[in-house]
């Protein structure tokens, strides 16, 4: 996937979907550039793309927050 703000872009609910993984693994004890590596990996993202992801989550509250 290509990291843009148009169509290649995932849906909310998966970009939702995304940042629940994020955190999750944080609060496994992954530290943050290992958790977005792993994540980026199982959804088959970018890091960047994770990186932007994990920015509109913490900016919007996202749960689990």
């Amino acid at each position: 996937m290509i990291a843009s703000r148009g169509q290649d872009r995932p849906a909310e609910d998966r970009r939702r979907e995304v940042f629940r993984a994020l955190v999750e693994a944080q609060d496994q004890g992954a530290g943050v550039a290992r958790s977005r590596t792993l994540v980026a990996e199982r959804f088959g993202l970018s890091e960047k793309q994770v990186r932007d992801i994990e920015q509109e989550g913490l900016q919007a509250e996202w749960p689990p927050l």
